[in-house]
């Protein structure tokens, strides 16, 4: 049906003026709101609420269901402002459950929804999030209160570790420790704008954070609780996001933070999609084409081939060391790169050494060769940030240690491997 049309139906039954419903609908239409909900806020305008969405369990909403109605508890609340439609628009958010599950809802006005209330919400429009269903409230949504409170498996509140997080995640609060802060000025949507970014810690694990309104207790080395928080997607890893509407609270006594990352077998890590911090143990089963003695371009960093930069055409690159080895478990492989620093260590010289050594020889290779006779065929345990993408999974590395493994080990990895 056309907008005329529906205009004409609803101004009918509800003995309206079809061009006054029309402009209701046409108002709506502007701000994507669709036409069932955009029906549903016209009747209720009108003092009409036969056109009721049917009530479900959560378990049983799906992406493809129009509007529900819904008994829940209320898990959290957040608040922020996004850009919708060229205009800034201040939206709540959080999580709702009840016996039979939980799901992520967005609400375009304050219903003042509290954490840990019961409420039954009629007529709240189903959208599709990253592939799952989210409840939308706006103008056509009811919100009843109610005494009796719903009795539901999951906790009351945004609180979380760091390694709960998952992208996606709205209303969170924290308790961290800051171990990395530097001030940026980006291009934002505003132009240009100042933000923080950082890492954060706390007993379980390290995530990256962003602070997108700049605030002095976010300090390295500070123990601080933040309140209402978001969480998006870096590089296939959880990320914190702190906007205007989040606090920032002082801890005193501290946070304690985990010496070591959480350790995963590769195949395990790799599965997540990508993760901020992970420890990895296997074997160098290869050292990488790009290893050893590489040149880079002077403006962006880019390695160099054969003189040309990908961005900035032909350049005089600068040169650097780095490592691009696979790590294998027997569950997956990953590639490690090592940067100029870690690399040196391995080598036994920094750059200069190793362009020695290649002016020697009258072959840069010779550098890469020299790593790999001292990795290939040795475990090492390995820490850092791991992305997912088309082309493979890859570990930057914050740490690399060899493993010394007995004699008793190393024959029952043997035997293993005849197995097989």
């Amino acid at each position: 049906m056309s907008l005329d049309e529906h205009a004409e139906e609803l101004a009918s039954d509800l003995g309206a003026d079809r061009a006054e419903v029309r402009q209701k609908l046409e108002k709506m239409a502007e701000y994507n709101v669709p036409i069932e909900e955009a029906r549903q806020s016209v009747r209720r305008d009108y003092g009409d609420t036969t056109e009721q969405a049917p009530t479900k369990d959560l378990g049983e909403v799906s992406t493809g269901d129009g509007s529900v109605g819904v008994t829940v508890r209320v898990l959290s609340v957040g608040k922020r402002s996004i850009q919708y439609n060229g205009e800034r628009q201040v939206i709540f958010e959080g999580e709702l459950a009840d016996e039979t599950g939980k799901i992520s809802y967005t609400a375009w006005e304050d219903f003042g929804l509290e954490p840990g209330e019961t409420v039954r919400i009629g007529n709240a429009d189903v959208r599709e999030w990253e592939g799952e269903p989210e409840l939308n409230l706006g103008g056509s949504t009811d919100i009843e209160r109610v005494e009796e409170s719903l009795q539901v498996p999951h906790e009351i509140g945004g609180d979380a570790t760091l390694a709960a997080l998952d992208p996606g995640d709205r209303g969170v609060a924290v308790e961290v420790q800051v171990l990395e802060c530097e001030s940026k000025v980006i291009d934002g949507r505003d132009g240009e704008t100042e933000i923080l970014s950082g890492v954060l810690a706390d007993e379980t694990t390290r995530l990256p954070f962003t602070d997108w309104e700049p605030r002095p207790e976010l300090s390295e080395g500070a123990s601080v609780r933040i309140e209402n928080a978001f969480v998006r997607e870096f590089r296939g890893a959880p990320s914190v996001h702190v906007s205007e509407f989040s606090t920032v609270t002082p801890l005193e006594g501290g946070v304690e933070v985990a010496d070591s990352a959480p350790r995963h077998s590769i195949g395990a890590a790799v599965e997540t999609g990508g993760l901020f911090d992970v420890e990895l143990v296997g074997n160098v089963v290869a050292v990488r084409d790009g290893s050893g003695l590489i040149e880079r371009c002077p403006d962006c960093g880019r390695v160099v081939q054969g003189g040309q930069c990908r961005t900035h055409g032909a350049v005089d690159g600068v040169d650097d060391l780095r490592v691009k080895a696979i790590l294998d478990d027997g569950t997956g492989a990953v590639t490690v790169v090592l940067d100029e620093e870690r690399t040196a260590e391995i080598y036994g010289g920094g750059v200069e050494t190793a362009r020695e050594h290649a002016r020697d020889a009258m072959d840069r290779e010779v550098v890469a060769d020299a790593i790999a006779e001292e990795l290939v065929g040795r475990v090492f345990r390995v820490r850092g940030s791991l992305s997912v993408d088309d082309f493979g999974a890859t570990l930057d590395a914050a740490t690399f240690e060899p493993v010394e493994r007995s004699p008793a080990d190393r024959a029952r990895d043997l035997l293993a491997e005849v197995g097989r």
